[in-house]
C-alpha cells in the first residue's frame, strides 16, 4: 500500500510540475513556443494501433512475375517455322524456352493444333534425352578405366563381400602395424556415464590390437586437456611417439567399427600416406576412379580421340 501511494504522489508531482512549466509563459505575458511532436507520439501508427498502412501508388508497384514472364517468352510461338532437324540440333536454352512457350500456349488455348505442337516438341525432348543417355552409356562402357568404379567398388553381392573383406583386412593390418609408435589418449571426467561405456569398448579394442591406451582425467590433469584443447568427454586422441602431432578419433561414445575406421584414416594421414583429398581412399582404390587426384596423373582423356565436338546425329525417320 505504501508503494502504490508513493507512486501516485510521484505521478501527481510530475504532472503538476509539467502544468506549471507550460503555464509559465502565459503568466509572463509571452506566447508559448511551438511544441514539436515527439518520436513516441509519431511511432503510434500502423497495424498495432489499428491503422491500415498507406497503399503504394500504381507507379511505385513493381512489375508482377506474370508481366516479366510474358516479356521473355513470346505468346505467338509456333512450330510452323521449325523443322524436326532444326529442333533436334537447337541449343538447349533456346529449346527450353520454346517448349515453355508452347506449353503455356496449349494450356491457355487448348486447341488441337496447340496441343499437337506441344506434345510433338515434348516427344523430341524425350528422344533427345534418350539419345544422350545412350551415348553416355556408350562412352562409359568404352572408357571404363576412367568412369566405371565397379572394379574397385562393386555393387553386386559377391563383389560387395570381397570389397568389405579387403577394406577390413587393410584396416586391421594398418592398426596393428602402428601399435608400436602410436598410442591413444582417453579423456574422461568423474561421473561421466558415457566414459564408462566407452571404456568397455576400448578394453575389447586393446585386447584385439594390443594398443596402449592412457586414461586422462581432465579435472586431475587439466594441463594435458588444455594442451590438446579437450573440453568434452569421452574423447579419443591419437598421438605419435616420434612427432608432436595428434588427431581426434572420436568425441562421445563411438562403436568399435567407428574407432577402427577413424583410427585407420588418421594413421595413414599422420604417416603421409594420404592427403585431405584422398583421406577416405583405401590403398586398393588408389589410381582408380575413387582416387580423386589420380586423374592428374593420366593423359587428358578428351584429346586425341579423333571425334568432333558436333557429331552428325540425326533423328531416326
Amino acid at each position: 500500500m505504501h508503494t502504490r501511494f508513493s507512486i501516485r504522489l510521484c505521478r501527481f508531482g510530475s504532472l503538476g510540475l509539467s502544468l506549471m512549466l507550460l503555464a509559465a509563459p502565459v503568466w509572463s505575458g509571452t506566447s508559448a513556443p511551438t511544441v514539436t511532436t515527439s518520436f513516441y507520439q509519431e511511432s503510434k501508427h500502423g497495424w498495432f494501433w489499428y491503422e491500415d498502412p498507406v497503399s503504394m501508388t500504381q507507379q511505385e508497384k513493381e512489375p508482377t512475375a506474370e508481366f516479366k514472364a510474358s516479356s521473355t517468352v513470346p505468346r505467338d510461338v509456333s512450330l510452323a517455322q521449325y523443322s524436326t532437324e532444326a529442333l533436334w540440333n537447337m541449343h538447349p536454352d533456346d529449346f527450353q524456352q520454346l517448349l515453355n512457350g508452347l506449353q503455356k500456349k496449349a494450356v491457355q488455348y487448348p486447341t488441337e493444333q496447340n496441343i499437337l505442337e506441344y506434345l510433338s516438341i515434348q516427344d523430341i525432348a524425350r528422344r533427345k534425352a534418350l539419345a544422350y543417355a545412350n551415348a553416355a552409356q556408350f562412352v562409359t562402357q568404352k572408357r571404363a578405366d576412367l568412369f566405371n568404379i565397379n572394379q574397385v567398388y562393386p555393387t553386386s553381392s559377391p563383389g560387395a563381400v570381397v570389397r568389405v573383406q579387403m577394406q577390413q583386412e587393410e584396416i586391421v593390418g594398418t592398426i596393428r602395424e602402428a601399435r608400436d609408435d602410436h598410442a591413444l589418449l582417453f579423456f574422461v571426467a568423474p561421473g561421466c556415464g558415457f566414459c564408462e561405456k566407452q571404456a568397455q569398448i576400448l578394453a575389447y579394442f586393446a585386447d584385439k590390437y594390443g594398443w596402449q591406451i592412457k586414461p586422462v582425467d581432465i579435472e586431475r590433469e587439466p594441463n594435458i586437456a588444455l594442451r590438446f584443447n579437450i573440453t568434452t568427454t569421452p574423447t579419443l586422441l591419437l598421438i605419435r611417439q616420434d612427432r608432436e602431432i595428434s588427431m581426434r578419433i572420436a568425441t562421445g561414445v563411438a562403436t568399435l567399427p567407428e574407432i577402427e575406421r577413424n583410427l585407420y584414416q588418421a594413421i595413414r594421414s599422420m604417416r603421409g600416406d594420404t592427403s585431405m583429398e584422398s583421406f577416405t581412399t583405401y590403398d586398393f582404390q588408389k589410381n582408380s576412379a575413387l582416387d580423386p587426384t589420380s586423374i592428374l596423373k593420366i593423359q587428358t582423356p578428351w584429346q586425341g580421340t579423333g571425334s568432333t565436338s558436333k557429331p552428325s546425329m540425326r533423328p531416326s525417320p
